[in-house]
């Protein structure tokens, strides 16, 4: 199982590297199945691990100049107020059994496993749907700042963040292309860096007694930042954008499968 965790932790990386995003998603599913990890603590794991990845994928495009610093702050820093406030205030406080259904007992493992479930079906939606196509003479439209609605989405994804150790990838980009006006690659390399700034600012503002394997979180991250690699060489030959689809079509099944596992088999 750890070799398998081992390869899942590549492909995390591979699909950063090829899609820009959704391998994120994929972390504390494998942290909490094939390396046995608790699912508190696979999400604080998670939040280095996507944080550290996300760093090292946003090197690439800081070099091609697709990272919009003006878009990063504004988002970034609610988002990073929220991953941290989240972390130091809300999953401590939620208690061990949160409440029971005759006699199946939510604890807070499963409720945490459920609501990643959630946001990973959300996920895969936003992989699946096809994208508009846009008119090929259509200039690129004036950068514009919805300040109210930034602030407030930058606040939401920080909250998730912060429960679920997700990078959020999947909400960012889509505000970053709406509510900012961002052309779709600097929405992917400005992500990375809003990204890797709240996932690293939250794993290090991590409160309590927490005890870290730093020998085995540096590994799977070194897998994780092998894979962005390998994505990124790929890319250059195949069309993230049509691999997409079918990442979504995994991560809605992985969803599916963590809710049925969750509440039919405990």
């Amino acid at each position: 199982m750890e070799i398998i965790g081992f390869i899942a932790s590549i492909a995390i990386g591979i699909s950063l590297g090829l899609i820009g995003g959704g391998g994120s998603i994929l972390t504390v599913p494998v942290l909490v199945y094939l390396f046995g990890v608790d699912t508190v603590l696979a999400t604080a794991y998670s939040l280095f691990i996507v944080g550290l990845s996300s760093a090292v994928g946003s090197v690439n495009f800081f070099r091609k100049g697709l990272v919009n610093i003006k878009t990063a702050i504004v988002f970034g820093i609610p988002s990073i107020i929220a991953v941290f406030a989240t972390r130091a205030l809300i999953v401590p406080a939620i208690p061990k059994e949160v409440f029971s259904l005759g006699d199946f007992i939510v604890t807070k493992s499963i409720l945490m496993m459920l609501l990643f479930a959630v946001l990973m079906i959300a996920a895969s939606y936003s992989m699946i749907k096809k994208d508009k196509p846009k008119p090929n003479n259509a200039l690129p439209e004036e950068q514009k700042f919805n300040y109210p609605m930034i602030l407030l989405e930058g606040a939401v994804v920080g909250v998730l963040t912060g429960l679920v150790g997700a990078g959020g990838g999947f909400l960012i980009i889509p505000a970053l292309v709406v509510l900012s006006k961002l052309p779709m690659k600097e929405a992917v390399g400005t992500s990375l860096v809003i990204i890797a700034a709240k996932s690293l600012i939250g794993f290090f503002g991590e409160g309590g007694e927490t005890v870290i394997d730093w020998v085995f979180l540096m590994k799977v991250s070194a897998f994780a930042i092998a894979g962005i690699f390998i994505g990124t060489a790929l890319s250059k030959r195949i069309d993230g954008a049509k691999l997409k689809p079918a990442f979504g079509w995994f991560v809605l099944v992985m969803g599916i499968y963590i809710i049925i596992k969750e509440t039919m088999f405990k």
